[in-house]
């Protein structure tokens, strides 16, 4: 199925046909690597189940959808896909304002993160939207600081309040034109400043998206905490060059059994950590980057995606599309594949 796009030619304008984003096969742990590193690839890929989601489900989730919109115009080519999850989370913005329900804390804290990412990473100006979504966000603080969370026992995304906080913290972060200083952003920030500062993260997965918000947020961490984390991430980091993500914390899969630390590494445990160690101001010449970047360029799969086994069991292994955006986010740092 294909819908029709007006572009320029020599001599004006003309129709072409654009196709529909092809909805990717199940992710499985044997499917072949690619031959290269392709961020067309990536980019199909990334469209097919970010588009396929939202329509299907109607709805933003931490797993699929929502680091979609912060990296996808990166790769360049058409842009109708990710115009299209922005629009919709656009209606379900305004759709708040004229009195609709959103579906939780959890849903309003994550839309306002891929809102808030777009803008930073797209045109650098907060939209209306976005502003209306972060303001909206400090409606449902507790006065604790935290939101309540998805518990779903589906770690690391979606099992703890200290996530949903720690997101927050990265949205206002990356909200352009000043949005963390406007009169809500500062009271609903001191809230959960407290609230960071008294709950330490549960294990090295939130440590290091905390190291992330201090990156956009002075304060939250000290210096001696910094390093500690970053040492703590590389001491971590799997002879070939990657992480694996049940390294990360102390995760029981829903059949009770332990996720082994020394699993493979896997996509989303490597893009997640090269790319917050870039940010954290690691440079890309660092060693330890310097193999993180190879695993990147070596383990893309045929699809697009690089493959993360589920923490929780073999039946869905959603969190392959989140950790590809963090892959994609990372490799974009070095300036060999930017």
């Amino acid at each position: 199925m294909a819908t029709a796009l007006w572009t320029w030619v020599a001599g004006g304008l003309l129709l072409v046909p654009v196709a529909e984003p092809a909805k990717p096969a199940p992710s499985k742990a044997d499917e072949p690597l690619a031959s290269r590193y392709d961020p067309l690839r990536a980019a199909a890929y990334l469209d097919g189940v970010a588009v396929h989601w939202t329509r299907e489900r109607q709805c933003i989730s931490c797993h699929t959808n929502m680091l979609y919109l912060a990296v996808r115009p990166r790769l360049g080519g058409e842009d109708k896909s990710w115009r299209e999850v922005r629009a919709f989370l656009e209606k379900q913005v305004q759709s708040w304002s004229q009195g609709g329900k959103p579906r939780g804390d959890t849903y309003v804290v994550v839309t306002a993160f891929a809102l808030s990412l777009h803008d930073a990473f797209t045109s650098g100006k907060l939209q209306t939207s976005t502003r209306a979504a972060l303001d909206r966000m400090w409606q449902h603080q507790r006065e604790s600081g935290e939101w309540n969370w998805l518990k779903c026992d589906w770690p690391p995304l979606e099992h703890d309040d200290y996530y949903g906080a720690v997101l927050a913290a990265v949205a206002v972060g990356y909200a352009p034109d000043r949005y963390a200083e406007t009169p809500q952003a500062q009271a609903g920030l001191k809230r959960l400043r407290q609230y960071l500062e008294r709950t330490p993260p549960p294990d090295l997965h939130h440590a290091a998206m905390l190291l992330w918000a201090s990156t956009r947020l002075p304060g939250l961490l000290r210096e001696e905490q910094r390093r500690q984390i970053i040492a703590d991430l590389k001491s971590r980091q799997q002879r070939d060059g990657g992480w694996a993500l049940p390294a990360l914390g102390h995760y029981k899969r829903r059949d009770g059994s332990p996720n082994d630390p020394q699993a493979p590494s896997d996509g989303y445990a490597t893009g997640m950590v090269t790319f917050i160690l870039l940010q954290a101001g690691l440079p890309p010449q660092d060693p330890v980057l310097v193999k993180a970047r190879q695993w990147l360029l070596q383990h893309q799969r045929d699809s697009g995606r690089w493959f993360t086994r589920s923490l929780n069991n073999d039946k869905a292994h959603y969190i392959t599309n989140i950790g590809t955006a963090f892959c994609v986010l990372a490799l974009q740092q070095f300036p060999e594949t930017r």
